[in-house]
């Protein structure tokens, strides 16, 4: 059956996302599914009407080649996307990208470069396999090369090297694209995810550079707040990783599975930035915690700038040496009041609470990175019982 191709497809492409963007979980709404499937078989039955015109000489080859590159123009343009989930493991970093566009990348493919008339029910029909799949992929490059003004083209040979895990040629096609489209919002995205997954899966640098002309262009762009989100994730701003993916959530159905992934991980990131953090009230029968003040001497005050990070976070005086509560804040908030409880643990069974001694430590990040560099400010308290409260943290040396 025809359909069988369709489905392979997408399974061809499924499989492949379980790896690409570290890594991705394919979801997609049943009824974009069902639109995309209705989309195909139009353009299935137009195309077969022009093979059946062109056999039956009723039309030349030139109007037979027209109308159907017009008819594969359509359909890249029809074909809805599909909304894709960004999930990292252990469950702590949780970053959400939506909206690239790769659903029944191989229909597209193969309407780019194919014969779709020969996908007629035949006796004893053999679906296309993974390799003739790259077959059509190495002929729209092909393509591409004669006709390099393609921008769709080289946005679609892009998507199919991303989902293939090729992802040098994944940029090197994204950047064709890009120099004929500067602002393309969506093109821009795809370009920084596929530049990321060449860096190690790091948005740093460059790639946080187009995700951030992307939103320039179109500051709703679903999959550029993601990434834009996932690169302050990164790097430990919590706070901003919450801001951007808070933005993401009047674009989605309020009651859909993807408002609230979104809504979890924009929590998780507000825990991690300590946003609702200071003295709050104890629930009852909770444990407390450890509670106090940081402040910092005149001469590190010297040496810092106002919106400089403070991170502010509880150890064990004896234990791992990961935190088990963090907050944030800036140099211009000082003095700040804390509070390190276990509604802020980082990790399962490491709580504040599990601990007899606690060290508060409280360090000015200079790179804005929660880890510990040469420059840094810092300063830590004397081991405390773990409900101590009015423990005061001094920042008042120099990481070295």
């Amino acid at each position: 059956m025809m359909i069988a191709f369709w489905l392979s497809a997408a399974l061809i492409a499924a499989g492949a996302l379980a790896y690409v963007l570290r890594p991705l979980l394919r979801r997609a709404g049943g009824q974009e599914v069902k639109r995309s499937d209705a989309n195909v078989a139009i353009y299935k039955d137009q195309l077969r009407d022009l093979d059946a015109e062109l056999a039956a000489g009723t039309l030349t080859s030139e109007d037979h080649s027209r109308a159907r590159l017009e008819l594969e123009q359509r359909l890249l343009e029809d074909v809805p996307a599909v909304e894709v989930e960004r999930a990292t493991a252990g469950g702590r970093r949780a970053a959400l990208v939506v909206g690239i566009a790769i659903p029944i990348l191989a229909v597209g493919v193969y309407f780019a470069t194919g014969a779709p008339g020969a996908l007629s029910p035949r006796p004893h029909e053999v679906e296309p396999t993974a390799e003739q799949i790259n077959g059509m992929v190495a002929r729209l490059a092909a393509k591409l090369r004669e006709n390099p003004d393609d921008i769709d083209g080289w946005k679609l040979l892009g998507r199919s090297y991303m989902v293939m895990g090729r992802f040098p040629e994944a940029v090197a096609a994204y950047a064709k694209a890009a120099e004929k489209a500067p602002r393309d919002a969506q093109l821009l995205a795809d370009f920084a995810d596929a530049l990321a997954m060449t860096r190690g899966e790091k948005l740093a640098g460059e790639p946080e550079q187009l995700v951030l002309r992307a939103l320039q262009v179109d500051p709703n762009n679903l999959k550029a707040l993601a990434l834009a989100g996932t690169a302050a994730y990164e790097r430990q701003d919590f706070a901003k990783a919450a801001e951007l993916w808070g933005r993401m959530l009047p674009l989605v159905p309020a009651d859909s599975e993807d408002a609230r992934m979104i809504s979890g991980n924009v929590e998780e990131a507000k825990k991690l930035a300590g946003i609702g953090g200071g003295e709050k009230p104890t629930v009852a029968g909770a444990h407390p915690g450890v509670r106090g003040t940081v402040t910092m001497s005149a001469e590190m005050k010297k040496q810092a700038k106002p919106d400089d990070l403070v991170f502010i976070f509880a150890r064990a005086a004896e234990g791992p040496p990961m935190p088990l509560a963090v907050m944030r804040a800036k140099v211009g908030d000082l003095p700040v009041k804390f509070a390190l409880d276990d509604s802020m643990a980082m990790a399962q069974g490491l709580k504040v609470s599990a601990f007899p001694k606690i060290v508060i430590t409280a360090r000015v990040s200079k790179s804005g990175s929660a880890k510990p560099a040469p420059g840094d400010l810092q300063g830590a308290s004397e081991p405390v019982k773990n409900d101590a409260s009015g423990v005061k943290v001094l920042i008042d040396s120099v990481v070295r």
